[in-house]
């Protein structure tokens, strides 16, 4: 018999896809979103296969404690990925990006010691932007799963999202440490690919920023470090099921400079008026 395992944030870019890929391999999963009554939320999550048997939606809030606790009871399994991604236009990174991602990684975890007795393993969904700020990155650089991020450089650089990862992984591993928690992290690089959720994602209208400008705040160093939505849907499962799995993993599928992503996009698409180098 399959596990039953909770997804948080499973409206979301990554989430949805995982939530699709656990239904096919006969999980129960136990989904959060925010607000149950937004069909732009849930609509593509009740669409998928399998959801009239083996999915439950829960509603939940990142900011209140306990909110996740009825999501989480009972679990085998828990996959935190719900954390808010805003890149810039901030007006007030604390409240909007900091605390929610911080506090809501502890609420989570919070949850996930209560139900210590089922729970087996925790996956968080972190970023290499908790890795690679302030650091000397060139195309065949070699990336360390021991890095961090900077916390007092994204803060005087301004770099909230980035500061924002970094500070709720740490704070998960701290609290997983303290209370003997399997907790496995996974860093995606740049994520990229098919949607399945209605609305458009940060990330993917960061991308389409990209094509059309040539600029995107989300490659440092010119250095476009990317990978599949699947692909990193999928590593999360095997960070689940694979016994040996501990610690960090960082997952890119190639590093490319900006402008050779642009010569490939030109190629594809030659009828398109995609900026020059």
């Amino acid at each position: 018999m399959r596990k039953v395992v909770c997804v948080t944030g499973a409206s979301g870019f990554i989430a949805s896809w995982l939530v699709k890929l656990l239904l096919r391999r006969g999980y129960t999963v136990n989904a959060t979103v925010r607000h149950l009554s937004d069909s732009s939320k849930v609509a593509h999550l009740n669409a998928l296969e399998g959801v009239k048997e083996r999915l439950h939606l829960f509603q939940a809030n990142l900011t209140e404690e306990g909110s996740f606790d009825d999501a989480i009871d009972g679990c085998d399994g828990v996959f935190h990925t719900a954390s808010p991604v805003i890149l810039d236009n901030f007006s007030d990174p604390q409240t909007e990006l900091i605390e929610p991602a911080v506090k809501g990684t502890l609420n989570v975890l919070s949850s996930c010691v209560k139900a210590s007795s089922s729970i087996k393993r925790v996956v968080l969904t972190s970023s290499m932007a908790s890795m690679i700020v302030n650091r000397n990155l060139h195309i065949n650089a070699a990336i360390d799963e021991t890095w961090f991020s900077d916390p007092t450089f994204c803060e005087e650089a301004k770099q909230w999202y980035m500061l924002s990862k970094t500070l709720a992984e740490k704070a998960a591993l701290k609290l997983a440490e303290e209370n003997g928690m399997d907790l496995v992290v996974i860093n995606p690089a740049f994520v990229i690919g098919p949607l399945l959720q209605p609305t458009l994602n940060v990330t993917s209208d960061s991308f389409l920023s990209f094509i059309k400008e040539g600029k995107c705040s989300g490659m440092p160093g010119g250095i476009f470090l990317h990978v599949d939505v699947r692909d990193v849907a999928d590593a999360h499962i095997l960070a689940f099921e694979n016994p040996s799995a501990n610690g960090r993993y960082c997952v890119v599928a190639k590093a490319l400079y900006a402008f050779e992503a642009l010569d490939i996009l030109r190629h594809l698409y030659p009828m398109l008026n995609l900026p020059m180098r």
